[in-house]
């Protein structure tokens, strides 16, 4: 199967030799190429391409709302995202368009190869050298959320509240986990404090609902 290509960057030199590369396989057929971003929403809608490659910073209308334009239209559409931009921002916002790939216009041609293909699969694709911004953008997403039980409760507190929901006494979790059955006392009154729950069913339920527990 060919796959139909339409290329938008504003920069000719690198349009030209993308243009170049990729008709060089022949399992991909350059079906248009745009400078702007609207152009290039204009002729998605017309040729209707398998996969666009285009550029974040382009004049007229940025590559993500281009793509979120193309998307709306054509959603089957698959789109791949180059920049020069390794920064969690511009990554973050390019997938939330809809974008299926992000790769540094510094990548190596093979990657872009390894991401079409991916992603023509119906997989998503980053750059290799992006993936640690992104996990430490998510971890640190988490983090401003702190909803869930790994946020409100302790290490600790999250061993108690295990052994409470699986049906342990207090001196039996006390004997599990080396401490006085006081301390376990006190761990369950700050655990149904911080949770707001005052019964060890409802902690079983929300222990359960959390995956604390399989109970």
């Amino acid at each position: 199967m060919t796959i139909k290509i339409l290329l938008a960057d504003d920069h000719k030199i690198i349009l030209d030799g993308l243009r170049s590369l990729l008709e060089k396989s022949p399992s991909c057929a350059v079906v248009g190429t745009a400078a702007d971003g609207l152009t290039a929403v204009r002729l998605a809608r017309d040729a209707a391409p398998d996969l666009v490659i285009i550029d974040v910073s382009m004049p007229g209308l940025n590559g993500i709302e281009a793509t979120r334009r193309i998307l709306e239209a054509s959603p089957r559409t698959r789109v791949i995202m180059l920049s020069m931009h390794a920064d969690g921002r511009y990554i973050s916002e390019a997938l939330k368009s809809g974008a299926s790939g992000y790769l540094l216009k510094e990548s190596a041609f093979q990657e872009l190869s390894a991401a079409i293909r991916e992603v023509m699969a119906g997989r998503t694709f980053l750059s290799r050298a992006i993936t640690d911004i992104v996990v430490k953008d998510y971890l640190c997403h988490l983090e401003r959320q702190g909803s869930g039980v790994f946020s409100i409760l302790s290490p600790r507190e999250r061993e108690v509240l295990q052994l409470l929901a699986e049906g342990l006494a207090t001196k039996e979790i006390a004997a599990r986990l080396s401490i006085s059955a006081k301390t376990v006392e006190t761990r369950r009154a700050q655990i149904m404090e911080k949770l707001d729950i005052h019964s060890i069913a409802e902690l079983t339920k929300y222990a359960i609902r959390e995956g604390i527990t399989s109970l």
